[in-house]
């Protein structure tokens, strides 16, 4: 037997060694390649969820807004707050006397707040939805004359029904809902300013 002839079971056996080297090194690669890819999509799963909670917590401080709106109106119309909104069980819950005060103008621009990082705060509703807990605070913030009304302003513009006085002027009022879900994780805020006819006819929204 040759020299060359003895050399090639030598050989036969370095090549198997690197091919057993090749396979391991691809088997870690591809390992490290999945566990990448898991994570980054958990974490792709778990920011989208967490932008629909968010969508969620905004749609129901959005229907907190409309409700006070709603709250409103009926409180302009009636010169105070209907019993049926005070009723046991009604959804959203009232407080009373600041919302009322609020409403007809006996008291403007309260300092209270429905903002759960507000220690103390005392929003003037509250809504439940499914999942959500949503904090409502209605503040009047002024009365001005409606758009080509020649009412002057002192001549009972204060006055509720479908009269001249009552009629003439808007009142602008901001409602601002805090939504909430079950663990206090997400939190979705809405605010929106409202004209609306001091008779309770009309409510518009202005932003």
């Amino acid at each position: 037997m040759t020299r060359n002839e003895k050399a090639l079971p030598g050989r036969h056996r370095g090549e198997e060694g690197i091919a057993l080297l090749t396979v391991v090194m691809l088997t870690v690669i591809l390992t490290v390649i999945g566990i990448v890819s898991i994570t980054t999509t958990g974490m792709d799963i778990k920011m989208a969820g967490g932008e629909r909670m968010r969508e969620t917590s905004l749609n129901a401080a959005e229907a907190c807004v409309n409700s006070g709106a709603q709250i409103i109106q009926q409180t302009l119309l009636n010169a105070a707050i209907p019993a049926a909104l005070l009723a046991a069980g009604n959804n959203p819950v009232i407080t009373l006397a600041p919302l009322e005060a609020e409403i007809m103008g006996t008291s403007d621009n309260n300092a209270d707040s429905a903002d759960p990082a507000v220690a103390g705060n005392a929003p003037n509703a509250v809504l439940t939805l499914p999942g959500f807990t949503i904090a409502m605070d209605l503040d009047r913030l002024y009365v001005r004359p409606k758009a080509g009304a020649s009412l002057a302003f002192g001549a009972g513009y204060e006055g509720t029904g479908s009269g001249a006085a009552g009629g003439g002027v808007e009142i602008l009022y901001r409602i601002d809902c805090y939504a909430s879900d079950a663990g206090a994780q997400t939190t979705g805020r809405v605010t929106g300013v409202y004209a609306c006819v001091s008779s309770g006819d009309t409510c518009q929204r202005k932003i």
